[in-house]
C-alpha cells in the first residue's frame, strides 16, 4: 500500500516520506536527525529503509538533518549544485559533501522522481513528482506562485503535498512581523498564500487529484482550520465535494504516526 507520511510542516522544519511501511524516499529533511529517526520508527521505518533524499532547497527549515544524515547514513541526496553551494557557504552543509543532481532524475525498481522549477528567495528551488508502483505524488512549497512548469508537472497527480502558507489578513495584522519581511512572504519569490494555493487545488482536483494536504502552514499567520476552510469553500463552490471528489487535510507541525494511504 502507497502512502503519503507528512514527518514535519511548517515554517520550522519540512519532510515528507512517501512509500511503504519500512521501504521509502524522503522529500526534505528539516527536523533534526533525531526527531527524523523518532517518526519513521512510528511507521517501523529505519534509515537503511530510505532510498534517496531529495532536497527543495537550501534553507534550514528544509536540510536540518542533513549533515548528521551525511554522517551517520550512505543514504543518496538529490540537491542542486546552486543550492548545496548555498548551503556550504552558511555553514549549514558540510564542505566538499557529495550530491546528486536532481534534474537528472532518479529511477529505481520502485520510484521515479523529477523535479520542476519553484519561485523562491533561494539559490534554486525546486519541487518533486514522485511516481511509486502504479500512484503519483506531488511536493510542492515554498513558491511565490505556481509556475506554468509547476502546473504542468502536478497536474494528474494523486496526490499533492501543496503550500498553503499564510493568511492574508493574519499577515496583514501581525506586529511581530516587519514590514520587509511581510513584503518577502507576499512577494513572487515568496510564499503561498491561502487563496493561491485554492485556486490551484480546484485547478489539481479537475485534473484527478484525490488527496490533498495542505503544508508549510505558517504557525503565526495560519492555522490548520483557516488553511483548509479557505481551500475547501473554494472547492465547493465549484461544484466539488468532499470525500466524493476529494480529500483534504493540513500536515502537522510535528507527526504523530498518522499517514495517507493511497
Amino acid at each position: 500500500m502507497a502512502r503519503i507520511y507528512p514527518i514535519c510542516s511548517s515554517s520550522g522544519a519540512n519532510s515528507t516520506f512517501i512509500g511503504t511501511r519500512g521501504h521509502g524516499i524522503l522529500v526534505d529533511a528539516g527536523c533534526s536527525f533525531r526527531a527524523l529517526k523518532n517518526a519513521l520508527e512510528l511507521i517501523d521505518t529505519r534509515f537503511d529503509g530510505i532510498e534517496a533524499v531529495f532536497v527543495t532547497h537550501e534553507h534550514s527549515d528544509h536540510i536540518k538533518a542533513l549533515e548528521q544524515i551525511i554522517k551517520h547514513t550512505k543514504i543518496p541526496i538529490f540537491m542542486s549544485e546552486k543550492s548545496a553551494a548555498a548551503g556550504m557557504q552558511k555553514g549549514l552543509i558540510p564542505e566538499g559533501a557529495q550530491f546528486y543532481n536532481p534534474r537528472d532524475g532518479y529511477k529505481s525498481a520502485h520510484f521515479e522522481v523529477s523535479c520542476f522549477n519553484t519561485s523562491h528567495d533561494s539559490a534554486d528551488s525546486v519541487g518533486y513528482k514522485i511516481r511509486f508502483k502504479d500512484e503519483m505524488f506531488g511536493v510542492c512549497t515554498d513558491t511565490g506562485f505556481v509556475t506554468d512548469e509547476t502546473e504542468k508537472a502536478l497536474l494528474g497527480c494523486k496526490t499533492v503535498l501543496l503550500e498553503s502558507n499564510y493568511d492574508e489578513d493574519m499577515l496583514r495584522r501581525n506586529p511581530n512581523y516587519s514590514a520587509d519581511l511581510k513584503r518577502r512572504i507576499t512577494g513572487m519569490q515568496g510564499h503561498l498564500a491561502n487563496p493561491d494555493c485554492a485556486f490551484f487545488a480546484e485547478k489539481l482536483v479537475k485534473s484527478g487529484t484525490r488527496n490533498l494536504i495542505l503544508g508549510h502552514l505558517s504557525r503565526e499567520n495560519n492555522t490548520p482550520a483557516t488553511a483548509i476552510g479557505c481551500t475547501k469553500r473554494h472547492l465547493e463552490q465549484c461544484g466539488l465535494t468532499a470525500e466524493k471528489d476529494f480529500t483534504i487535510c493540513a500536515a502537522p507541525v510535528v507527526t504523530e504516526g498518522e499517514y495517507i494511504a493511497v
